[in-house]
């Protein structure tokens, strides 16, 4: 009850001075020419305010105790308010106690870091992007749009009767149409979205235990991300293929630091070691921003990580990997800009 008196007597004590609101004032004096009597505060305006009331006195200060408070209740609150932990199991999105997201501390998925970024990925944040952002950038004044674009689909000639009413037609060499380009700002610069390593076991007669495994190993060892297997989606009788039982291919998929890590790998350390190596082809592209080059069994010997235990694996098993650079942006002209800034050569001709 004591508690509960001096509670009222916070909440209730009486203002000792009104506050007074210059902007209210302002605004009163600017209708003055407007209105008959000029007033200090506006009809709407109430002149009481909170932040006039008294504050409390130190002995009320002095005995307050919230534990004691709390005790002294006849029922306890549930106990949702006193969990501070999420709940173990996860039961719905509608249960009333959800978990906290990933990037919280207090959440038990919460994985701390990282503390470091990778140099090639530094280099990209401070240097790189400004870069392609000043390459790249198209401007256009305020209040104006871009210029019409060109027809995405092929129409008829007309030389035949059975052309009339007929749908247009897809572009050429292609059943697909290309992405469209959105005009680069700061806010969509190209980047690295994932790295794709894998390789394709061609020969029937490597299709053993033995291979598999050692081109799984050598796929971890060289990417830090362990290796899936990928089987085959339909039979095919010639070839001794089995439907979801013949392993063709062995692949990781990179993304992150182990993405930022692994090409730096490639730039820094393979491609300068291969002999006589012009670079990536510059028609390797799919038409949507991702590009693909190989790497023969000697080049991935050259990997740190597999030379130095390069007696550790079978001789002549060292398989050839394929790597996919899946980038952000929509064509082939600006995914080989981006990787031209960080590294990567490209010889012939570049197809768009």
């Amino acid at each position: 009850m004591a508690a509960r008196s001096k509670i009222s007597q916070l909440s209730l004590s009486a203002p000792s001075k009104p506050y007074t609101c210059l902007r209210c004032q302002w605004s009163a004096k600017r209708k003055a020419s407007t209105v008959a009597v000029e007033t200090d505060f506006s009809e709407d305006v109430v002149p009481d305010s909170s932040l006039g009331t008294s504050q409390p006195t130190q002995d009320v200060i002095g005995s307050w105790d919230p534990v004691q408070r709390s005790r002294s209740r006849r029922r306890q609150l549930p106990p949702n308010r006193y969990q501070y932990r999420p709940p173990r199991y996860y039961r719905g999105p509608l249960h009333p106690h959800q978990p906290p997201p990933s990037s919280a501390p207090n959440s038990r998925e919460f994985i701390p870091g990282p503390f470091s970024l990778p140099r090639l990925q530094q280099t990209y944040t401070s240097t790189l992007a400004p870069d392609l952002l000043s390459l790249l950038y198209t401007h256009h004044p305020p209040g104006t749009l871009p210029g019409p674009t060109g027809q995405r689909l092929r129409g008829w000639d007309g030389s035949s009767p059975y052309h009339k009413n007929r749908p247009l037609r897809g572009p050429r060499g292609r059943a697909t149409l290309p992405l469209l380009r959105r005009p680069i700002t700061f806010r969509n610069v190209p980047r690295l979205e994932k790295i794709v390593v894998h390789h394709v076991i061609r020969d029937p007669s490597k299709r053993d235990s033995s291979y598999i495994h050692v081109a799984g190993m050598v796929l971890q060892a060289i990417t830090n991300v362990r290796a899936t297997i990928a089987r085959a989606r339909h039979d095919a009788t010639t070839f001794a293929i089995r439907k979801d039982k013949t392993v063709m291919a062995v692949k990781a998929e990179l993304k992150g630091e182990d993405m930022y890590c692994f090409l730096s790998k490639v730039v820094d350390v393979v491609m300068p070691r291969i002999k006589e190596y012009k670079g990536v082809s510059g028609g390797s592209g799919d038409g949507s921003g991702n590009l693909a080059f190989g790497l023969q069994s000697s080049a991935v010997g050259m990997f740190p990580e597999v030379e130095v235990n390069y007696d550790a694996y079978p001789p002549k098993m060292i398989p050839s990997v394929d790597v996919i650079v899946c980038t952000t942006a929509t064509n082939d002209r600006d995914a080989r800009l981006l990787l031209s800034s960080m590294g990567i050569p490209f010889h012939g001709k570049h197809a768009n």
